[in-house]
């Protein structure tokens, strides 16, 4: 019994952790009007990175990972740039079932690096995605335990700050597809 309420103490210290450390970079990223320690890089190749952090969360649910990520130069925070991936990739194999798929792309087209992260997931209703990017929400009560609601508020900020658009498609049953769209 005490391993049990050990395990309980270590598991939501961990969340208040994490709620503390996100609720910070929110913060942050709010009182920020520019992007600082601007370097150019390959986003194709900052994805696959974000692709192999996440890739034990992906493996352990035996999903299908599909990238189709060319080479496109990139100039923006690095650190800042790697906090949305993340969550966006975290997000999609969260919400998808056992066996599922992520499909994941980045291209260059007319100025601007498009990426989309698709997954086959459980999908939304329009009602929740009025309310996605909001600070706190959480549309599925099921999952949130996982998270705290502030992972895409981080992400629209962040796409905020580097001047580009965040996007969602979804259906219920059907996934999501999330486009985010930056100026070269």
């Amino acid at each position: 019994e005490q391993k049990k309420y050990l395990k309980i103490i270590v598991d939501e210290s961990a969340r208040l952790s994490n709620l503390a450390t996100s609720t910070i970079l929110l913060s942050k990223l709010t009182a920020q009007s520019i992007v600082t320690d601007i370097e150019e890089y390959d986003l194709g190749e900052q994805l696959r990175e974000c692709s192999v952090i996440l890739s034990g969360k992906w493996l352990q649910k035996n999903m299908e990972f599909d990238v189709s990520l060319d080479h496109v130069m990139y100039s923006g925070n690095k650190e800042m740039m790697q906090h949305l991936w993340i969550n966006l990739l975290d997000n999609a194999v969260k919400y998808t079932p056992e066996g599922g798929k992520v499909t994941v792309s980045v291209s260059e087209e007319n100025g601007y690096a498009i990426v989309k992260i698709a997954d086959t997931g459980e999908g939304m209703s329009k009602d929740i995605q009025k309310h996605l990017f909001d600070p706190y929400f959480q549309g599925d009560s099921s999952h949130s335990r996982q998270g705290l609601g502030l992972g895409l508020s981080i992400v629209k900020r962040i796409v905020e700050l580097c001047k580009g658009t965040i996007s969602v498609r979804s259906k219920v049953g059907e996934g999501s597809i999330f486009t985010v769209i930056l100026p070269m």
